[in-house]
């Protein structure tokens, strides 16, 4: 396939990524939903948790389905599944609702991320799959950087911070339209595998360790997403949420220069490397988080761990499907089903952070597992 070909395909796969942001609103709405209706961080807290539940659920499934209907067409799915999930806030705003839709992002967002990945390497293949998923995420982490931007400029323009949802229903109603006139080849799959086949891949070593890497990664992204404007509001005096909200952008903005410039970087050096180098920069990044009371202080540590846990994810998604390439598909599945790290590490944030009645206990929970993706460094290789 020649480059021209493969750019044009991959313009509404990037799309599509895009659109699979979305679902990183979800730590911003959480903290507008907790000052509405008055929730504790535990309740907060359960909306994240809510999203990603459904990865634990479904997305083993999902490897099965795309292996019947094929990548792209489980892509169109999931992005009608994410349109739905966007438009419920508009129609009625309460507890009851927002669950549904939050329940509704996680499923879209179950299937988009089980099929979007692997769609990749029917454009890409080789060295450039890595940098070009790292690629996804830095479009990814626009649309997240975007969220509270968003949600911030209609609360103080017009009062309604829920207009942030109709933005991202427009442009992954977009990503579906371009998409579903796009022509990407996929070879037909001969597996055969059942329910049953994909979870004894589990018993693999190394593709459980990379399962629990991408829970890992996962309770990190969201946890910080969720806590990084509480922990402002609580060290600094007279933080406001509207204002605290800039510290879940700054993460996401050095996010997104970190998978900007991961996709130069992994195209060019060693994944083993980089990820220490990534390790060492959140591990950092914590200890200031317990020690700091300074705003500016705060910032770099948040900036430090959005950098450094911007790419983790592509580095340990390509490796496992390298690793059994024979049964992409199903390890495709298992690993997006880590994703649910995403419900149980921030529940857990919370309910340590009640306990302890300070933020300094959601902290601790990301200490636990930076930790591990340290330990996971010698399988990285």
């Amino acid at each position: 396939m020649n480059t021209k070909n493969s750019l044009l395909q991959l313009l509404p796969v990037m799309l599509a990524f895009f659109a699979m942001g979305a679902v990183d609103l979800v730590g911003i709405a959480s903290n507008y939903v907790k000052e509405d209706l008055g929730l504790s961080d535990t309740m907060a807290n359960l909306f994240p948790s809510m999203v990603f539940f459904w990865f634990f659920i479904i997305s083993v499934p999902t490897g099965l389905l795309m292996n019947k209907i094929g990548r792209r067409k489980t892509v169109l799915l999931s992005l009608i599944v994410t349109v739905l999930a966007l438009i419920v806030p508009v129609l009625s705003y309460s507890f009851s609702f927002m669950l549904i839709s939050f329940s509704l992002l996680g499923i879209g967002n179950t299937l988009m991320q089980v099929s979007l990945n692997p769609l990749i390497s029917n454009i890409v293949s080789g060295k450039q799959f890595a940098s070009t998923l790292t690629f996804g995420q830095f479009v990814k982490a626009i649309a997240s950087f975007c969220a509270p931007l968003i949600a911030g400029w209609t609360a103080l323009h017009f009062d309604n911070w829920r207009l942030l949802f109709p933005v991202y229903a427009v442009f992954t109603l977009l990503a579906f339209l371009l998409l579903g006139v796009s022509r990407i080849k996929e070879e037909p799959c001969e597996s055969k595998s059942t329910f049953v086949d994909c979870f004894r891949l589990l018993g693999k070593p190394q593709i459980l360790l990379f399962f629990l890497g991408i829970m890992a990664h996962v309770g990190i992204d969201v946890g910080v997403n969720a806590t990084a404007p509480k922990i402002l509001m609580e060290r600094v005096a007279g933080m406001t949420l509207a204002d605290a909200g800039f510290a879940t952008s700054l993460y996401f903005l050095f996010r997104l220069i970190g998978c900007l410039s991961g996709t130069f970087i992994l195209s060019r050096f060693s994944i083993p490397k980089f990820f220490i180098v990534s390790i060492v920069c959140m591990a950092s990044s914590l200890v200031g988080l317990f020690v700091f009371s300074d705003l500016s202080l705060l910032y770099v540590c948040i900036a430090l761990v959005g950098f450094g846990n911007s790419n983790i994810f592509p580095m340990i998604f390509s490796k496992s499907l390298q690793s059994i390439p024979e049964r992409d598909n199903e390890v495709s599945g298992l690993m997006i089903m880590g994703i649910a790290g995403g419900a149980v590490f921030p529940l857990l944030m919370g309910i340590c952070s009640d306990w302890l009645h300070t933020q300094s206990g959601a902290v601790i929970i990301l200490a636990i597992l930076v930790a591990y993706l340290f330990f996971l460094t010698s399988e990285i290789q």
